[in-house]
């Protein structure tokens, strides 16, 4: 946590400057090409649940300049997520791969699911048998058939 606030901070105080120098890179179609295939790949490490292409946290801002930079410095797609993924770990992918430390974020949402089912299931079969058999007699049944008969004439 410390270490993304202090990215922030870095990246914040420098921003100001790069982004100057950014701006003509923005105008080359073909930077600007690749940068959307990469950001819609990469995570917005501030919202966490966007795109960087999505996102439009001050941070979001500054890792699509960085990765303009790479870019101009004819750096492959695959070495520029490479670096992002060295600083940042597989959370800033999107999509992380399945590996034993991602293992959680693909299974997790399936264990949750088979656990709430479970849960479900036996509350449902607790309560089922804490409800009491109600046993009708004939008179109690013909007395209900006699009140409602009485209510569909009187409406």
């Amino acid at each position: 946590m410390i270490r993304i606030w202090t990215l922030m901070v870095v990246l914040t105080m420098a921003g100001v400057a790069a982004a100057q120098e950014a701006r003509p890179l923005a105008e080359n179609p073909q930077v600007e090409a690749r940068l959307k295939v990469l950001a819609v790949e990469l995570r917005c490490l501030v919202c966490q649940n966007q795109t960087l292409a999505d996102s439009n946290a001050p941070l979001a801002e500054d890792l699509r300049r960085e990765v303009r930079e790479m870019i101009a410095k004819n750096m492959s797609d695959q070495d520029i997520i490479n670096f992002l993924v060295e600083r940042y770990g597989d959370f800033v992918l999107y999509r992380p791969p399945l590996r034993a430390t991602t293992t959680v974020l693909w299974i997790g949402p399936f264990l949750l699911l088979a656990v709430a089912g479970t849960v479900l299931i036996m509350a449902l079969r607790r309560r089922q048998k804490t409800l009491p058999d109600v046993v009708v007699s004939d008179a109690d049944h013909e007395r209900v058939v006699q009140l409602l008969s009485d209510g569909a004439k009187h409406p």
